[in-house]
């Protein structure tokens, strides 16, 4: 796993996977994985993954 260090939503990828929410949010892969079932965060399935886009993420930030 990539130890990125993000300073701005602007540094996100465009899309990211869920375990990437994980430092982004600074919560753990249940929580991570909860907020995407949930709803909580906007999510994409490609084939068997879960992707998460950059505004899905800003959305929910800036609820």
């Amino acid at each position: 796993m990539d130890d990125k260090k993000y300073c701005s939503i602007n540094d996100l990828p465009l899309v990211m996977k869920v375990e990437d929410l994980m430092p982004v949010l600074c919560i753990g892969r249940n929580t991570a994985y909860e907020l995407v079932r949930s709803g909580q965060i906007r999510s994409i399935r490609v084939g068997r993954s879960i992707r998460v886009p950059k505004e899905a993420v800003a959305e929910y930030l800036s609820k």
